[in-house]
């Protein structure tokens, strides 16, 4: 899933503080697991911005809402009927449902209300960890399992590199090496002599990265 927090209520603040009528939206996917975004951190919100305009001397009209997907055109034009009637949009989805709500609603400025991290799992109750990067040419059925791009500091195709000792990574002695990981997982596994002498090439990260928007399309599911 995509994992976010929240970004400081000052900084919020300073988003909105020219606009009196705002839409505070959140969303029931991701960010509502990671509990950055779902209808209880509309709720928080919602009241920590109103209470810090009353301080100020100053109202604020907050409409909260809470839509199933903001990364969906279908869910984010149900707010159709009522968006114009609002200066602003605070998202506190992902990046993407920021920019969705921008691209559809392009007279109101959209803000984000929250950081986007990374696409991971939880360790346990409120930690979150990377997993994937997204880099568009999955290698996990070569390395047991555990992504090198995401699990070695370096992204390395080929390692371990000579700085992992112990197996702790150079960069942080508290991160495991992503490589030794691998290494463990593929002799588990029964795969470690045929797998890890095998040279991987370098990585073509056009098919991440050519310059342009990524896009996938399934044409079994379009209309």
């Amino acid at each position: 899933m995509i994992v976010a927090e929240g970004k400081s209520i000052d900084e919020i603040l300073e988003m909105v503080d020219k606009y009196d009528k705002i839409l505070l939206i959140g969303c029931k996917g991701c960010v509502a697991v990671c509990a950055a975004g779902g209808e209880k951190e509309v709720q928080f919100l919602a009241s920590a911005i109103r209470t810090a305009r009353k301080r100020d001397g100053r109202e604020i009209e907050i409409r909260e809402v809470t839509l199933e997907r903001q990364c969906d055109p279908e869910y984010v034009e149900q707010i159709r009927g009522y968006a114009g009637d609002y200066q602003a949009i605070l998202s506190i989805a992902c990046g993407v449902g920021v920019q969705y709500m921008a691209e559809h609603y392009r007279d109101i400025p959209a803000f984000p209300g929250l950081n986007t991290s990374f696409m991971g799992g939880a360790l346990e109750q409120g930690v979150w960890s990377e997993r994937c990067q997204g880099c568009g040419n999955c290698v996990l059925h070569l390395t047991g399992g555990i992504c090198p791009i995401t699990r070695c500091s370096k992204s390395l195709l080929n390692g371990p590199c000579g700085g992992s000792s112990n197996g702790k990574c150079e960069v942080n002695p508290e991160i495991e090496c992503g490589w030794q990981l691998i290494i463990d997982r593929l002799k588990v596994l029964g795969e470690f002599e045929s797998r890890f002498m095998e040279i991987f090439p370098i990585k073509d990260w056009s098919s991440s990265r050519d310059g342009g928007l990524r896009k996938m399309v399934r044409e079994d599911m379009k209309q």
